[in-house]
């Protein structure tokens, strides 16, 4: 590896002493190092806006300073280029970022050794109409102004399977499990792991579980029909960036996407190591 980026949350390192550390770390040993400049972008696809770093394309690495978010933020950008990613902690949990900052200097040396692993991961594709998006830990589907529940109709492979009557819907990778997924009370998953999960948010019944299915399923999330015929404001969230908004009728189908998320693995400490640390 001989061109490194690097994206920072500039709220957690505000005077980007660590970036500038790693990055003349880097240059000392003869690699060439950029900062990545996050910027916000308007996408006609979407409603709303979302953050993209600006990483180069030609990057061997991308290293991430900030918390899960950051990560997220960094993966939309890496993914598109085959950019493999890894990521330092300076939030709290961090489940995506695996170096502490009281690790940087021995993590530097493995990577420039070539003491590493690179995971892929899963990620998803949600589409509706001609408009389209990706993410690498789950698409939420949530009211948007309604404080009502509202009836999300499940289809997989073209079959309708059931209905939540319910706040909201959670998409997740096996990434995601760890995250929006894990708060509604959805199942922790491994990570490398290869399928699908929808999690209702606030099931207004008794009985509604998670779904875990196979990474090869088409899902499609149809928006309910409310009492009186009054049309229902939702909308559907990537990763907590792109945004597509949807009414009563719509649908949004989601898969598997052809792109991946690589992450630079430096430890051989298994998933439930880091998550019985993480619960700690």
């Amino acid at each position: 590896m001989d061109n490194f980026c690097i994206v920072t949350n500039r709220n957690k390192d505000i005077n980007l002493e660590i970036t500038n550390y790693i990055k003349g770390y880097l240059e000392k040993n003869g690699k060439k190092c950029v900062i990545a400049e996050s910027e916000k972008i308007r996408d006609d696809k979407h409603t709303g806006k979302e953050f993209k770093s600006a990483i180069p394309k030609d990057s061997d690495l991308c290293i991430v300073l900030g918390g899960d978010g950051t990560m997220l933020q960094a993966a939309r950008s890496a993914a598109i280029y085959d950019i493999p990613i890894i990521g330092v902690n300076l939030g709290t949990l961090g489940y995506l970022a695996e170096v502490e900052k009281n690790g940087i200097d021995n993590a530097l040396e493995q990577i420039l050794a070539g003491k590493y692993e690179i995971e892929d991961r899963m990620m998803l594709d949600g589409s509706m109409g001609d408009k389209k998006d990706y993410c690498l830990n789950d698409i939420a589907i949530t009211r948007y102004s309604s404080i009502s529940a509202i009836d999300y109709n499940i289809y997989v492979n073209d079959l309708l399977l059931c209905t939540y009557h319910a706040d909201g819907i959670i998409v997740s990778t096996p990434t995601g499990s760890t995250g929006y997924n894990m708060s509604a009370g959805g199942p922790i998953v491994e990570p490398s792991a290869n399928m699908i999960l929808i999690t209702p948010i606030c099931p207004h019944t008794l009985n509604s579980r998670s779904l875990v299915l196979s990474s090869k399923t088409k899902v499609e999330v149809e928006i309910g029909s409310f009492r009186d015929n009054i049309g229902q404001k939702v909308v559907a969230s990537f990763d907590g960036c792109g945004i597509i908004e949807m009414t009563t009728g719509d649908r949004i189908g989601v898969q598997r996407s052809n792109m991946t998320t690589r992450i630079l693995k430096l430890n051989r400490v298994s998933f439930l190591q880091v998550l019985g640390e993480k619960f700690r």
